[in-house]
């Protein structure tokens, strides 16, 4: 294991478990930003694995997800402000 998957781990327990539990115990509006953070996470996430697995599908997996999760985020605003 090197330094980049450990970062990985790190970020992945610091940071996305927090994520995680803040979207299913928060409020609807707190759900919506952790569901918004979750995105940008997951992808530096995927980008700390592709350089220490050395594995180039991962980063290109990392950019698409980079941009679907800002449309994902932007629905899910459009939706709760459409069901208020």
């Amino acid at each position: 294991m090197n330094e980049w998957i450990l970062a990985a781990i790190v970020l992945l327990v610091a940071g996305l478990v927090p994520v995680g539990i803040a979207m299913l115990t928060g409020d609807v509006m707190s759900a919506a930003a952790a569901f918004g953070l979750a995105g940008p996470l997951c992808s530096v996430i995927l980008l700390l694995l592709a350089e220490g697995f050395h594995r180039q599908p991962f980063v290109d997996l990392a950019v698409v997800l980079s941009v679907v999760s800002s449309g994902g985020s932007l629905v899910l605003a459009r939706f709760l402000e459409w069901g208020a």
